[in-house]
C-alpha cells in the first residue's frame, strides 16, 4: 500500500470503466488523482467515491475532441497539485463497423478521441513529467494486434498510439521518464454492453482467454496501472503489457 503516497495522477476516462478501475486502485494507493471525463454527472459522483480515500482528488469536465482545451487539463493540474508525476490516456470513443460502411466521421471520431488526445496530453505534460522523472501510462487493444473484425477505425488508432508510445519512450528515456502501454481486457460496462449486443462474438471472446473470465477493473486493470506508475516499475519502457487473461501472447 502507499506506493503512490504523494503523487499526482490525470487518468482520461477516469469517471467510469477500466478510469474508474485505475483511479481507485491510485488513490487506495495515496495518489491525488484527476479525472477527466466527458461525462459531468458521472464523473462527479466517482470523484466523491475516490475522494473518500484521497480527498484532494478533483474532476475536471473536458471533451477530449477539443483538442485546443488539452493544455488547459495540464494546467489545472499543475495549478492544483504544483506538479504532474503520472499521465494515464485511457478515454477512446469509437463504432463497431464493417470495413465497407466506415466512413471519415468514423475515423474522426477514433482519432479525435484516442490518438491526438494521447499524443497532445502527452507532449503537454512533457515539461512536468521531466522534473518528477514521471510515468506516462497508454492503452493498446487486441483489436489492434489481432485485426477484430468491425474494428478497422479503433484497431488503426490504438496501433497509432502504440508506435507513438514506443518513440516516446526513446525519446523520453534520457529524462527517467517511462512510457508504457497496457493492452486489457476488461469487465466494463462497454463490453457488458457489447455482450448483449453480440453474444455469439462475445462468447468466441471469452472462449480464447486461458484464465476463463474478463480482468476486474480495479483488482486486474488497476493493479497493473499502479506497478507502471510506481517506482516498482524504474527499468521497464515501451512495453505493450498484456493484462488479458493470456489471450493474446506478444514476442
Amino acid at each position: 500500500m502507499n506506493r503512490l503516497d504523494g503523487k499526482v495522477a490525470i487518468i482520461t476516462g477516469g469517471a467510469s470503466g477500466i478510469g474508474k478501475g485505475m483511479a481507485m486502485a491510485f488513490v487506495k494507493e495515496g495518489a491525488k488523482v484527476v479525472i477527466v471525463d466527458l461525462n459531468e454527472e458521472v464523473g462527479l459522483q466517482s470523484i466523491q467515491e475516490l475522494q473518500i480515500y484521497q480527498p484532494e482528488s478533483i474532476f475536471i469536465q473536458a471533451n477530449l475532441a477539443d483538442h485546443n482545451k488539452l493544455q488547459g487539463i495540464i494546467q489545472q493540474a499543475i495549478d492544483t497539485f504544483g506538479k504532474l508525476d503520472i499521465l494515464v490516456n485511457n478515454a477512446h470513443a469509437s463504432r463497431m463497423k464493417s470495413f465497407d460502411q466506415i466512413t471519415q466521421e468514423d475515423f474522426d471520431l477514433s482519432f479525435n478521441t484516442g490518438f491526438y488526445p494521447t499524443f497532445y496530453l502527452m507532449q503537454a505534460a512533457l515539461p512536468y513529467l521531466k522534473e518528477t522523472k514521471g510515468k506516462i501510462i497508454n492503452f493498446s487493444s487486441g483489436a489492434g494486434l489481432n485485426g477484430d473484425v468491425g474494428q478497422a477505425t479503433y484497431a488503426a488508432a490504438k496501433e497509432a498510439i502504440r508506435a507513438i508510445t514506443r518513440v516516446a519512450a526513446n525519446e523520453f528515456g534520457p529524462f527517467g521518464i517511462n512510457v508504457n502501454l497496457i493492452s486489457p481486457i476488461a469487465n466494463s460496462p462497454g463490453v457488458q454492453k457489447w455482450a448483449e449486443e453480440e453474444p455469439e462474438y462475445y462468447r468466441t471472446m471469452l472462449s480464447k482467454i486461458p484464465l476463463g473470465r474478463l480482468g476486474e477493473l480495479e483488482s486486474d486493470i488497476g493493479r497493473v496501472a499502479v506497478f507502471l506508475a510506481s517506482e516498482d516499475s524504474d527499468y521497464i519502457t515501451g512495453q505493450t503489457i498484456m493484462v488479458d487473461g493470456g489471450a493474446i501472447k506478444l514476442r
